[in-house]
Formats: structure tokens, C-alpha cells, sequence
């Protein structure tokens, strides 16, 4: 049974965001219109904001090069609050952001578990060629089943075994980028790039990364074998990689992907003092949106608001484009269910800061002290982990 959401969910259409509402339904039409007439018949009804619908940019996460904005298919099988998307709309939404340049799709075993990534590999099967594609490892998932079981497992063979997996739900030969999911506390991380290293030599994977790791376990994955990029939550509500790891990326040479680039909706300015999420919602863990931290916390969704009138935009192209001025290797990967919305966050490519608006903003919104932790600790927990120390011989 799909279940309603409550007011403030992902799948309830702020103000800023209806806007967008009638682009969905032109698409549908524009699908029998061919090339330019449909282009111009979507941008003619997304006229409202200043933004671009089409990505132009490329970005590089160390030497892989992807659009400027990516889209994360996370909760394409099932949304925050358990809703189940319809499948034929998630195609459409794939292949639509890659009619408009969007390059880069990030996907995990753990998502569904595994039913994101067929619903990706069905999307992209046309064009597989011409994009970058993204999967995770890490969790201890059933290679049959999909069920999810307690902890982690990066075993090497786990890690290959998986990887397999993912191929044929992928429907792929390859892997473009491969991350660990979270660094199992069991296993050192030289014998995972190792495996990583293994499959590299077969050409099952490309390129390899790590998310919500310990700096020392980072160093130590580079050291053995070069990492690309770094995917860690990041944003104007939580903005931690900013103590270490965004400077060690930098130093090294790797690329970095912020995953919740909008706050898990909050930036969209679709959550207001009065929003309570379903039950199964995320959120609803989420202190830093509890009825108690929440009121205080929307100080900085008005500063984007009040950003998002003066530069012409939608809130949510407002904190991407903060997130994509911070450095020119930082490519986020916005999730959605909704048309409209990847259309409105792909605009965020053509949101430009001056050096003096940058610095205006970024202040302020250092000003504001956001009240409440960003996971719940059973999940918390995972991030920031270092892996065990390499046995020697």
C-alpha cells in the first residue's frame, strides 16, 4: 500500500517549486515533438526563473570528467516515506536529464537494496556509452535476495562477488566510478583497494572512491591505489567536510561529490515550523528537524529564499550553486522522484556568484548555528571511521 505523505515531504511541491509543476506534463507532450521544438517547448513553461534547464558544464573528479551536475537515483524505488515511484517515470526522468547533459547517475547496492540500480540500467540503456555511471559496496547485502543484513562486509571476495552483481543489474561490462559505501571497521582498506586493483585489471571498474571515511583511512586508500573522488554529505545545512576533508582532496587531487546537496529537501523550502514527516521518513530521526530545532534552523531556508529572489532562482538552484562555487571539483548529485525538480536542480548549472556575493552569502550563512545532529547515531556512527591497521608479515 503506498502511503500519504505528510505535509512537507518529498513529494509535496513547495511554492518556489510549483512553478515547475507544468513542465512534467509538457515533456510528456514534448516527446512527440522532436528536437529543438521540445527543448523550447519545456524551457517556454520553466520561463519563470532565470536558470538554464540544460546542463553545459563539466566538471573533473581527478582525471573523470562529468557534467557540473549529477543526479543521485537513490530513491527511485522507494522515496523517504516508503512511496513507491512509478517506474516508467523514473526512465523518463533519467533519460530526460541526459537529454539536458546530465552525465554523471549515482547509484548503490544498498539502494532498494539492488532494485535502483536495474531501474538506472534500464534508463540508460540507449546511451550507456556516453555516460558516467556510479555504485556502491560496503553494506552486507545478499547476493540473491537483496536482503540487508546487520554491518558491513568489504571482504575482497564479498567485494568482487558484489560488483558482479552489479554488472548484470546495471546491464554494463563496467563500473565507472566503484565507492565503499562506509569503511568496514574489520577490514584494512589496502586489502579493498586491492580488490578494487583486481577488478581494475579485469575492466570491471574504472575508477574507485570512498565515502564517509576517516582521514587517515583516506590517505592510506590513496597511497595504494590513486582514489578519484570522495562522496560525503555536504551543504549549506551541514557543511563538516569543510574541517578536513575538502582540504585533503584538494591536496590530493580527488575529486569530491556531496551526497543530500539540499538538506534532504530542506533547502527546496518546502519544509516549514509546522512539518511533522511519515513514519518510515528519515526525517523524523533527524533532530536537526525535530519540533524543537526546527523553527531555529529555518533562519538559514530564509536566507536562501531571500538569495533566491535577488539572483532570479529557485532556492534549491541557490544551494547547489553555493555548493558548486566552493571548488571546481565538486560536482553534487541531487536526487528526485519529481520531473520538475531534476529540471529545476540541473538549473543550478548556469547560478552564478560573484567573488562578493560569495563571500556575503557564505557569511551569513555562517552566522546561522543549525541546532541538531544530521543523522540519527545508529547511523551516525558509520562516518568518520578509520579502517584497521594493514597486519604486517
Amino acid at each position: 500500500m503506498t502511503q500519504k505523505p505528510t505535509s512537507g515531504s518529498s513529494e509535496t511541491l513547495n511554492p518556489n517549486r510549483r512553478i515547475f509543476l507544468g513542465a512534467a506534463v509538457t515533456l510528456a507532450a514534448a516527446s512527440l515533438i522532436s528536437g529543438a521544438s521540445a527543448q523550447a517547448a519545456a524551457d517556454t513553461t520553466l520561463g519563470t526563473s532565470n536558470a538554464s534547464t540544460h546542463v553545459s558544464g563539466r566538471r573533473k573528479l581527478g582525471t573523470l570528467e562529468v557534467s557540473s551536475v549529477g543526479l543521485g537515483v537513490q530513491n527511485m524505488s522507494r522515496t523517504y516515506q516508503r512511496t513507491i515511484p512509478t517506474r516508467a517515470e523514473m526512465h523518463n526522468i533519467i533519460r530526460t536529464a541526459y537529454d539536458r547533459g546530465v552525465t554523471f547517475f549515482d547509484a548503490a547496492e544498498a539502494y532498494g537494496p539492488h532494485e535502483v540500480e536495474r531501474i538506472l540500467g534500464e534508463g540508460i540503456a540507449s546511451f550507456r556509452e556516453k555516460v558516467v555511471i556510479t555504485s556502491k559496496f560496503g553494506w552486507d547485502i545478499d547476493f540473491k535476495t537483496g536482503e540487508r543484513r546487520p554491518g558491513l562486509n568489504s571482504k575482497p571476495d564479498h567485494i568482487k562477488q558484489a560488483v558482479d552483481g552489479m554488472l548484470k543489474r546495471l546491464r554494463t561490462d563496467r563500473i565507472d566510478l566503484l565507492y565503499q559505501h562506509r569503511v568496514d571497521p574489520d577490514v584494512p582498506i589496502e586489502d579493498v583497494a586491492g580488490a578494487v586493483t583486481d577488478l581494475k585489471a579485469q575492466g570491471k571498474v574504472l575508477h574507485w572512491g570512498l565515502c564517509e571515511m576517516g582521514p587517515n583511512t583516506l590517505r592510506r586508500a590513496h597511497a595504494t591505489l590513486p582514489v578519484t573522488a570522495v562522496q560525503n554529505e555536504y551543504s549549506l545545512i551541514w557543511r563538516g567536510p569543510e574541517d578536513w576533508v575538502l582540504k585533503t582532496c584538494e591536496e590530493l587531487g580527488i575529486g569530491f561529490v556531496p551526497w543530500s546537496p539540499l538538506g534532504v529537501q530542506f533547502l527546496t523550502g518546502g519544509i516549514d515550523a509546522n512539518t511533522r514527516f511519515a513514519e518510515g521518513d528519515i526525517r523524523q530521526i533527524e533532530t536537526r528537524f525535530s519540533p524543537e530545532n526546527l523553527p531555529h534552523n529555518l533562519g538559514l531556508v530564509d536566507l536562501v529564499k531571500k538569495w533566491a529572489e535577488r539572483k532570479e532562482a529557485a532556492p534549491a538552484q541557490i544551494a547547489l550553486a553555493w555548493l558548486m562555487a566552493q571548488k571546481p571539483w565538486i560536482v553534487p548529485i541531487p536526487g528526485t522522484t519529481q520531473m520538475p525538480h531534476m529540471l529545476e536542480n540541473i538549473g543550478a548549472d548556469s547560478i552564478r556568484f560573484s567573488s562578493d556575493e560569495l563571500r556575503e552569502f557564505t557569511a551569513a550563512a555562517s552566522a546561522i548555528e543549525i541546532k541538531g545532529a544530521r543523522l540519527p547515531d545508529a547511523v551516525l556512527v558509520h562516518s568518520g571511521r578509520e579502517a584497521p591497521p594493514k597486519a604486517t608479515p
